[in-house]
């Protein structure tokens, strides 16, 4: 099984080779401070932001656009992943969303989560690369294509030509 993966600081948004978006959630999680057990993810635990009693925090483990809170969202994959792979030893290869300037720390605190998570195979593609497809532009071809992705925590920018990002920048600002 061959699985793409926005993982945004809005939104998760979750695409099945073969199916289309099978899952769209906000990247949201609701955890016991005292147990740490995880309550709710996505739409359940976004309803619960600003409303928790004191020992109930409910957060986004990503923040620009990048890993903020590895533990969470590790969880929050796993949950994600354990609603659309119909059996735990079934380790499907995935495709991960970044940001177009991220560390080499970030990346690999993303390849860690959805190993953690039961990926079998970890690929990161860039936002810009990833919307340009998805909005079906042919990056193949020797001239630019300019792709402007404004998510809930960065605005990617990138020129495209023949496959790849000629330049590009990742602001974390954005539209959350």
């Amino acid at each position: 099984m061959d699985i793409g993966i926005d993982l945004g600081t809005a939104s998760v948004l979750v695409y099945v080779k073969g199916k289309g978006i099978v899952l769209q959630e906000p990247s949201v999680v609701a955890m016991d401070k005292v147990s740490g057990k995880m309550l709710a993810v996505g739409e359940e635990a976004r309803r619960m932001i600003g409303r928790t009693p004191g020992n109930i925090v409910a957060m986004r483990p990503l923040r620009e656009g990048v890993v903020a809170d590895y533990t969470i969202t590790e969880l929050m994959l796993k949950y994600f992943i354990s609603r659309i792979v119909p059996r735990k030893i079934f380790r499907p290869r995935m495709m991960i969303c970044v940001p177009t300037v991220i560390t080499t720390v970030e990346k690999r605190a993303v390849i860690e989560a959805a190993s953690s998570a039961g990926a079998r195979q970890t690929f990161l593609i860039e936002e810009p690369v990833a919307a340009a497809i998805g909005a079906g532009l042919d990056i193949s071809k020797p001239f630019g294509s300019m792709v402007v992705d404004i998510g809930g925590g960065t605005t990617d920018i990138a020129v495209l030509s023949l496959g790849g990002i000629v330049c590009g920048q990742s602001l974390r600002v954005a539209g959350d």
